[in-house]
């Protein structure tokens, strides 16, 4: 039995090594929030600070929002809200801002992060569209 416990503990082990690799890696920007109503971000991948200015370090704690600006579409906003109440995926487009202020269209995708069937976080992948 213990070994059997050892090897589910090592494949997580490996599973996640491999999914930190590939977000510390990706060409888009991925951000992972909790699955609590602010949504904080609990993890920020390096092209996130190349898409937005913001290093990492300084969004922990933080939510999405802070990317949005008066340019930002609040009915995207809101199809984004309802889709994340009801636990379902988004897809979306709008203007956001990077830290310096700089408008920019930012696409992006959000998807749970299911245990069984409970949402234990979002993960958000990002890119840039165009340039304002």
């Amino acid at each position: 039995m213990s070994s059997a416990i050892d090897k589910v503990i090592d494949d997580n082990k490996i599973n996640t090594a491999l999914l930190r690799v590939l977000a510390d890696n990706s060409f888009d920007s991925i951000v992972i929030t909790d699955a609590t109503v602010q949504g904080k971000i609990i993890y920020a991948n390096k092209a996130f600070k190349k898409l937005t200015g913001y290093d990492p370090s300084d969004v922990i704690g933080k939510t999405p929002r802070i990317l949005q600006g008066v340019g930002t579409d609040k009915k995207v906003i809101g199809r984004l809200a309802v889709a994340l109440k009801s636990g379902k995926k988004f897809q979306g487009k709008t203007i956001n801002y990077k830290k310096d202020g700089t408008p920019f269209i930012m696409y992006w995708r959000v998807s749970p992060i299911r245990v069984g069937k409970t949402t234990e976080a979002w993960i958000a992948i990002q890119r840039e569209g165009s340039f304002i």
